[in-house]
């Protein structure tokens, strides 16, 4: 064997050996930065949204709906709070495995309504317990418009334990000027939504949030719509 030749197999064959660890190395750190990166998407996720429904938390709404307020692009907006009526009471009948599933129904039905071409891809959220809120771009049509769309959506049936269900929600809604402070709105909302609960508690039969039917098993509750633009409203003492 020609000994130049031999040299060079020699110094090639080590040059090989010598980077391959290196190789090994930079692949093993790929592979962990990779995981510790989808390990911090899935920890970032879990701090802004709300583990049950998947919608964004109190939190990340407020901080994405600065953001949406502040850009006069997508002006009009309104600002949408809301709840689930009798909420006990349905956990009471139907088991609270029941009352999780009104909140994950309602919340995919407000994600879908947000995702609306009409509405411009608005945010939704949970706020806690069964309470939602919402930031929505009015393109088509005036808010009350918007809110009679937002019923419609909500008050379609659901099957809980066997039995056909619909829920009464309380609504409130504002108008949100560009510049306003969210929380001023959300504030107002929320106040014009205990103003509906609250007539939720009238002597009249359709003021019953929560009625089984024998037949065809049909539990149901009317959905109200309140409404207020004026900023000095003050909330009222939650309804029970």
């Amino acid at each position: 064997m020609d000994p130049l030749a031999f040299l060079a197999g020699s110094a090639a064959a080590a040059g090989v050996c010598a980077a391959l660890p290196l190789y090994l190395r930079a692949r093993r750190s790929e592979r962990l930065a990779a995981r510790l990166g989808a390990q911090l998407e899935v920890a970032q996720h879990a701090a802004s949204h709300d583990p049950l429904t998947g919608l964004p938390n109190r939190r990340a709404f407020y901080q994405r709906g600065a953001e949406l307020v502040a850009d006069r692009a997508l002006h009009p907006l309104v600002a949408v709070v809301l709840d689930v009526d009798g909420f006990k009471q349905i956990n009471d009948v139907f088991g609270h495995s029941a009352g999780d599933e009104v909140l994950v129904t309602t919340a995919r039905r407000l994600a879908a309504y947000a995702d609306d071409p009409g509405t411009q891809r608005g945010l939704v959220a949970r706020l806690g317990g069964d309470e939602f809120a919402g930031l929505l771009a009015v393109r088509q049509g005036s808010p009350q418009e918007q809110a009679d769309r937002l019923a419609e959506v909500l008050a379609a049936p659901m099957r809980l334990a066997g039995q056909v269900v619909t829920v009464s929600v309380s609504v409130g809604l504002v108008p949100v000027e560009p510049g306003a402070h969210l929380a001023d709105a959300v504030h107002r909302a929320d106040a014009a939504m205990y103003r509906t609960k609250g007539a939720r508690n009238r002597p009249h039969p359709a003021a019953q949030h929560l009625t089984i039917l024998p037949q065809p098993h049909l539990v149901h509750a009317g959905l109200r719509i309140g409404k207020s633009s004026r900023p000095s409203d003050s909330r009222p003492s939650k309804a029970t």
